[in-house]
């Protein structure tokens, strides 16, 4: 498909200064019409700013969407049931948002008869693979226009000189300008770009947004109790809550705590290696409370499964393969291990850190005191069975000890 037969683009559109830009210069350069989508996926701002401004715009298709209860309910809960995180750090906050965003631009391109989508991701960056693994896989045959691939506006000042040739009003923050580049959603924030492209430099402190600096942290440590129902925290001290509200509520509990930073150097799909910080409270909670109701739930060679697969399910979140049919089995394998995964986690929230006080499960728990205690266990195990257990565990150790003999 030439440029001559794009008619409508549907824009991932922020509002800010790069997706402002890159409206203006997909109605110039491809003479198209314009659709605007707009995704509250829990970034902590107004999103509705971005209606008036694609309206001034002369924008006649607008969507403007709340779209956190499916992030938090059809993507981030899936993808912690499977305990996920990314070369063991990254809690793929980023990632994990864009497949719902790739299915919105699709949707509403099939809605409004548009022949292409297009996003504000750069050349060299894992979000480009992201959109567009996702928007090929549930419509094939997608145009998609990536501008940072095709324009030479490479820098800031150059969209900045763009922006002011072609009278876009692109509003200056004031005070103090952030020299990071920052993602949001309810899963995490995170920071990429100044000082942090030196992975020896330490960020600022007043960098975070979300935690506070743990040493800062109440000196009373904070107890929180979360119950679990097929794998997904339900209620938060007994209180019953949506998904969404979960990541909320655990993000500013675990947040005043001073949990969920992280700094990491981390090996992007395209080939480059790049540091980024991250911001996950809830996340981070959440990690360590379902390994906990897990722990007396599953069958240890199921819970040992999970984990050898695990790896693999992250780096299919992470690369952008969340529509396909690999994910998909995996998901469907760990979802039917979570049937089990019922009961309550307490935990210990102190100074950045997240302890595990307590776990119970009325109606699936595997733990049984009689056997493990150290106390009389009345018969329940012989201890004469482990010397058996052991000499037919050693026999290939044995018979490869003689041999060198």
């Amino acid at each position: 498909m030439s440029k001559g037969e794009v008619r409508k683009v549907v824009l991932a559109y922020s509002g800010g200064l790069d997706t402002s830009v890159i409206l203006k210069w997909l109605e110039d350069n491809y003479g198209c019409e314009v659709v605007t989508f707009t995704a509250d996926i829990g970034q902590g701002e107004e999103v509705e700013p971005a209606r008036a401004k694609a309206e001034a715009y002369g924008i006649k298709e607008i969507y403007i969407e709340d779209l956190r209860e499916e992030f938090a309910r059809d993507f981030v809960f899936p993808m912690f049931r499977a305990n996920t995180i990314y070369e063991g750090e990254y809690l793929l906050g980023t990632s994990i948002a864009r497949p719902l965003i790739s299915k919105r631009l699709v949707e509403i391109a099939a809605e409004t008869g548009a022949d292409a989508i297009s996003h504000g991701a750069t050349g060299k960056g894992n979000d480009q693979v992201r959109f567009e693994l996702g928007a090929y896989a549930l419509m094939p045959d997608v145009k998609v226009i990536a501008p940072w691939r095709e324009w030479d506006l490479n820098s800031r000042e150059k969209l900045m000189d763009y922006a002011e040739k072609h009278g876009i009003n692109v509003e200056q923050k004031r005070g103090k300008k952030s020299p990071y580049s920052m993602d949001a959603n309810s899963l995490h924030i995170s920071y990429e770009g100044g000082i942090l492209e030196d992975p020896w430099a330490e960020p600022e402190e007043d960098m975070w947004r979300w935690t506070i600096s743990p040493e800062k942290a109440a000196d009373k440590p904070l107890y929180l109790e979360l119950t679990y129902e097929r794998g997904d925290i339900v209620a938060i001290d007994d209180v019953a809550t949506s998904p969404a509200v979960v990541m909320e509520t655990l993000n500013r509990i675990a947040g005043e705590c001073g949990i969920g930073r992280d700094d990491i150097v981390e090996n992007r799909y395209v080939g480059m290696k790049s540091r980024g910080c991250y911001e996950t409270p809830a996340g981070t909670v959440m990690l360590k409370a379902h390994r906990a109701i897990e722990s007396i739930t599953l069958d240890r060679e199921v819970a040992h499964l999970k984990d050898e697969l695990m790896p693999r399910y992250a780096s299919l979140i992470y690369n952008g393969y969340w529509w396909s049919p690999e994910r998909k089995m995996l998901q469907e394998m760990i979802d039917a291990s979570q049937q089990t995964v019922n009961g309550k986690v307490r935990l210990k929230l102190y100074k950045g850190n997240v302890m595990v006080v307590g776990r119970k499960s009325d109606t699936d728990s595997l733990f049984d005191e009689n056997i493990a205690t150290f106390e009389d266990d009345q018969g329940a195990y012989d201890q004469k069975d482990a010397e058996g257990f052991i000499k037919l565990n050693a026999l290939r150790l044995r018979i490869s000890a003689m041999k060198k003999d």
